[in-house]
């Protein structure tokens, strides 16, 4: 089944998410790879591809995993949540319906 993962960025975080960022992409090929990543990405701050210094305001993941709670533990590995990047993260199912 897929899981949306949404993270909110705690304030002044970019210096942590940048650091932390290898990490984290890396997690994420290796969902991809698997065939399992619908989606993933970040939230601008401000209304730009690129925000610059001001950052990021949270992250979100579409993918699939066998249960809710392997999204749970596997978001919760997430090396932003080491870093300290992530206020907040809700992991909920999800279901696709469009574009078929």
């Amino acid at each position: 089944m897929l899981y949306a993962i949404m993270a909110d960025d705690r304030p002044d975080s970019l210096a942590a998410r940048l650091a932390a960022r290898p990490a984290h992409l890396e997690r994420l090929n290796q969902l991809q790879h698997a065939g399992r990543l619908l989606l993933a990405g970040p939230f601008p701050a401000i209304d730009a591809k690129d925000p610059g210094p001001a950052g990021f305001s949270g992250s979100l993941i579409v993918a699939e995993f066998a249960s809710l709670d392997e999204a749970r533990q596997w978001a919760d590995a997430d090396p932003f949540v080491a870093a300290g990047v992530y206020a907040s993260v809700s992991v909920r199912p999800f279901r696709k319906t469009l574009p078929a």
